[in-house]
């Protein structure tokens, strides 16, 4: 009996601190990719895409801060198992943004021209990694 009493004690406690904690899975800015960004929103949200044009979104619950930032593309190669430099393109942004799409403009080309597994950063001015993701181009 004392050891279910016990069990229920931690049990009761991990609840307790576990409602009550402000832990979270995700605590800092966010990168995902869409194939457009418009008066509707986001359109097609995934981590698999074909090759083209794509839109790369960065959410976050605060102003990140930022004015010049760049998005950067390393691809990676199965031989050598790294990644590798790909491209980069580099905007400005007003620092009480939180929420941020980056896509084909007069001034970038942010294509993906060959399949293959991409890191894509958002990178501050000093070249500081914000938020990172993962894509898959087929």
């Amino acid at each position: 009996m004392r050891k279910l009493y016990v069990l229920f004690s931690i049990v009761a406690l991990f609840a307790i601190f576990g409602l009550t904690s402000g832990v979270q899975a995700q605590n800092g800015p966010v990168l995902y990719f869409c194939e457009k960004y418009g008066g509707d929103g986001e359109t097609g949200i995934s981590d698999r895409f074909t090759t083209g044009y794509l839109t790369v979104m960065v959410k976050c619950d605060y102003a990140l801060g930022l004015t010049n930032v760049s998005i950067q593309f390393d691809k990676y190669s199965p031989s050598t198992r790294s990644f590798s430099y790909y491209k980069k393109f580099t905007y400005t942004v007003k620092p009480d943004m939180k929420y941020i799409y980056f896509a084909k403009n007069s001034s970038s080309d942010m294509k993906f021209e060959d399949p293959g597994i991409y890191r894509v950063f958002l990178l501050d001015d000093n070249g500081t990694t914000v938020a990172s993701a993962l894509i898959e181009i087929i």
